[in-house]
C-alpha cells in the first residue's frame, strides 16, 4: 500500500464514520423549542462539531489501522474478492 492509497483509505473511512456519527444525540431546534428565524425546525440546536470531529477521528484511526493491517498482511487479496472469476 502506497502512502497515497493509505491517505485515500483513511479519508473514505473518516467520511463514512462522520456520516454515521452525525445523527447521534442530535437535538433539533424544533425539539428544543427555540427555532432561529430563517432556519428549519430540523436544524440542529447545538451540533457540537468539535466534539464530533474528535470522536470521528478516533474511531476512524482504529478502523483504518485494522483495515490497513489486513491489507498489508496479505491475508485478503484482490483474488479473494473476485466473485465472478474474472482474474
Amino acid at each position: 500500500m502506497t502512502i497515497t492509497s493509505a491517505i485515500v483509505l483513511f479519508a473514505v473511512i473518516w467520511f463514512m464514520v462522520l456520516f454515521m456519527v452525525l445523527p447521534w444525540r442530535l437535538t433539533t431546534q424544533g425539539e428544543a423549542g427555540k427555532v432561529e428565524p430563517g432556519t428549519p425546525e430540523s436544524a440542529p440546536a447545538d451540533p457540537q462539531m468539535g466534539r464530533r470531529i474528535k470522536l470521528v477521528t478516533a474511531i476512524a484511526v482504529v478502523l483504518w489501522a485494522l483495515v490497513a493491517g489486513v491489507i498489508l498482511s496479505g491475508r485478503i487479496g484482490i483474488e479473494d474478492l473476485d466473485f465472478f472469476n474474472r482474474m
